[in-house]
């Protein structure tokens, strides 16, 4: 069994992601990512030397997803699961007809999670990110965007009054898939017409590509990003 709680607790002492008393909205999507992150904090809070309390936060897009298991599994854990219903989906492709609509979905979600997080009294917002997804994102600004730059570990929102953090910064993807598995987390099918087809998959092909060929590349790549100190990293 893949522990990923290990490289979660590194991250979060780190980059000081989590003070005593915190109540922090975890954004589950149905997703392995968010899955993963909920349980291995949930684990991480029964010993975590500063006491937190978790809520799981389900940002229903309106695209026909079932969402029953994943919701049995965490209240189940006796975690606390709130699902917020939304028409992000009818928005996005039937009255926009949105040919990308990735950024546009990702924006909306994003909002549609921050507000339930300050509705349901939550200082912070976790989000399921991890190794892989720092060097796609990585990547994905440098060859589309022509700029270095990735997500931060640790953002504040002044808007919203929440804190966003990635705890996962140091779990790679396939440990995260070992995790899902050892712990029979529901992976929910997303039906969006847009999966997979994506810029960000693009990037996930490439630097497969490029690890084959240069190896050791994913390591230095995040190292030289640590070392930069860009967007707080």
């Amino acid at each position: 069994m893949t522990n990923i709680v290990g490289p979660i607790r590194r991250a979060i002492q780190e980059y000081d992601m989590i003070s005593e008393g915190d109540r922090i909205a975890v954004g589950v999507s149905g997703g392995k990512d968010s899955g993963a992150l909920l349980f291995a904090l949930e684990r991480l809070s029964h010993f975590y030397p500063k006491k937190f309390t978790l809520v799981a936060v389900i940002i229903d897009m309106g695209v026909g997803m079932d969402y029953t298991p994943l919701e049995e599994k965490i209240r189940a854990a006796g975690i606390e699961c709130v699902r917020k219903k939304t028409d992000i989906a009818h928005i996005i492709f039937d009255l926009r007809k949105e040919q990308n609509p990735c950024a546009l979905c990702a924006v909306m979600r994003r909002g549609a999670l921050n507000r339930a997080a300050a509705e349901l009294g939550c200082n912070k917002v976790a989000l399921g990110h991890h190794y892989d997804d720092v060097l796609e994102t990585f990547l994905l600004n440098l060859v589309h965007g022509g700029r270095l730059g990735c997500f931060q570990p640790v953002t504040y929102l002044d808007r919203m009054e929440v804190t966003v953090i990635r705890p996962m910064i140091y779990v790679q993807e396939k440990s995260v898939k070992s995790f899902c598995r050892s712990n029979e987390i529901p992976v929910i099918e997303n039906p969006c017409p847009a999966n997979g087809l994506t810029q960000r998959q693009e990037m996930k092909d490439l630097m497969k590509e490029l690890e084959g060929r240069y190896p050791g590349l994913r390591k230095r790549i995040f190292g030289a990003l640590q070392r930069s100190g860009l967007d707080e990293w």
